[in-house]
């Protein structure tokens, strides 16, 4: 792995003490060696000692220790999640037939059964049947309406050209958020790897859209961007879903000069409100896929079974360059892969992610480093800009949760009564001096109906967690908290806990 700038420990291991704790999550999520991890953990206790760090490294070491120490799997003892970590490695399709018979005897789980089949199709395959026949979704449901039937941008494309990583940049006052300079090192960190490992030359393209946002192009390219294109109009001080979709999309489907390649590789997006929706609405446009609030990105080839991919049942096809997109659960304790791939008769790209914010350190501003700067000239037709901003007033937001004695944290456990359960809490915190009240991730991503008195309490701001706020106050309450890993490394520095 890449080390994070700040250094090592004497015999080359990723050193802990000269970092904060999202540094290390970002820097220990790429490792999967349990001693290197031990090595880490056992820096930070003769180090700073901090709780947090010490239960995030445990939580990594815990990830990929699920064996017995003599090596062999038992596969009672552990998660689903924990079996797919201890399969990825095998390559023995006997061995993994031991683990079947070895579930099937025991819990008899139907995904883990289905996950170690998987593993051992892919080694081996399966007998080869016919091809499956393509039916076009028009064709095989007549009596439907097709929304998307126009749509031949895409489906047009024949073995179409796709290169490099786009980061749509959000801009906020005039300025980039923080976000924004994340996904970018992160983007630059991933291409570094991919034209290595690939012997390519593919590069990281930063969009601007807004009114005078051309003056940031330098420090997006100082944040890791090679290229930086951009759109200026007045209509476009404020993001309004039509016509910066208009735009992206149009960017990502012209051919100036500079760009060789039909449409990007791949795209990325911040998870913010107005992120979340520019990226739907830009990859359905584009008719691709999607994956929402991803915490993690790798690039790398995978061997894929499927029929609906392969084209053929039993038949195993390697698929390459591809964008592996982590994302929590809504469980919270465990993570997804979501994968992005071509299916025989339709090619899916750009591959997208939306990423939630502070999920990815900010890399060091390089002053000195060299990119192009490109106009993307286009008319704003009025129909895409019809909304009419007449005034606006500032409000004071943002909570800074660091700043209290006393913190009420609200989990999912109030979903029977989500109103209700917030009223509770801020009851709770009315009777403290000094206290707030904060969420889960899980609060933050559900589809609760809360009514507009306590609404304001379910935003992201309160959130609590990995990507969240980090606190350590005197007393934290935890009420309906199921205590996911992720959000006990941004609360477990608290001097007393309290779980309801």
């Amino acid at each position: 792995m890449e080390n994070v700038s700040g250094g090592t420990g004497g015999d080359g291991v990723f050193n802990p003490n000269s970092h904060d704790i999202r540094e290390i999550g970002a820097a220990i999520r790429e490792i999967e060696d349990v001693t290197s991890l031990k090595a880490i953990l056992d820096l930070e206790k003769s180090g700073e000692n901090r709780a947090s760090a010490i239960v995030l490294i445990e939580s990594r070491i815990k990830k990929f220790s699920e064996k017995v120490e003599e090596g062999e799997i038992d596969v009672k003892s552990m998660t689903i999640a924990g079996i797919a970590n201890a399969i990825r490695g095998i390559e023995s399709a006997d061995e993994l037939r031991g683990l079947l018979a070895q579930e099937e005897g025991g819990e008899n789980r139907v995904a883990v059964k289905k996950q170690i089949q998987n593993k051992i199709e892919s080694i081996e395959g399966v007998e080869i049947l016919e091809p499956i026949e393509y039916i076009a979704p028009e064709e095989k449901y007549p009596y439907l309406n097709h929304p998307t039937a126009d749509k031949k941008h895409v489906r047009a494309l024949k073995e179409g050209k796709y290169e490099d990583m786009w980061v749509y940049c959000e801009t906020q006052r005039g300025e980039l958020i923080d976000v924004s300079r994340e996904m970018l090192g992160k983007a630059r960190e991933l291409m570094d790897k991919y034209n290595q490992d690939y012997k390519a030359k593919e590069q990281v393209v930063a969009v601007l859209i807004g009114e005078d946002i051309a003056r940031l192009a330098d420090e997006c390219i100082g944040h890791g961007a090679d290229i930086v294109i951009y759109t200026e109009h007045s209509s476009l001080s404020r993001f309004i879903h039509t016509a910066y979709t208009k735009v992206f999309c149009d960017m990502s489907r012209s051919r100036p000069k500079w760009k060789k390649y039909d449409e990007p590789r791949y795209v990325i997006f911040p998870a913010t409100n107005n992120g979340r929706d520019l990226s739907a609405q830009v990859q359905a446009e584009l008719d691709s896929g999607l994956a929402s609030d991803c915490s993690d990105l790798y690039i790398e080839n995978i061997v894929i079974t499927n029929p609906v991919k392969t084209g053929m049942p039993g038949a195993k096809k390697n698929f390459e360059r591809v964008l592996h997109m982590k994302r929590p659960d809504f469980s919270g304790f465990e993570y997804s892969t979501i994968l992005c791939l071509d299916n025989p008769h339709r090619e899916f790209h750009p591959q997208g992610a939306s990423v939630i914010p502070r999920s990815f350190p900010v890399k060091e501003l390089e002053s000195n480093r060299k990119g192009e700067v490109f106009s993307h000239e286009m008319e704003i037709e009025d129909g895409w800009v019809d909304v009419a901003i007449v005034g606006n007033e500032e409000v004071e937001t943002g909570v800074d949760l660091t700043e209290y004695e006393v913190i009420v944290c609200m989990g999912r456990g109030i979903g029977k009564d989500p109103t209700g359960g917030i009223d509770l809490g801020l009851e709770l915190v009315n009777m403290f001096d000094n206290a707030a009240l904060g969420i889960t991730r899980g609060i933050v991503t559900s589809s609760y109906k809360f009514e507009g008195r306590v609404e304001q309490y379910a935003k992201e701001e309160r959130q609590i967690g990995e990507t969240g706020q980090w606190i350590k106050p005197k007393l934290y309450i935890g009420l309906g908290v199921s205590g996911a890993i992720q959000h006990k490394t941004g609360m477990v520095e608290s001097e007393i806990i309290v779980a309801i």
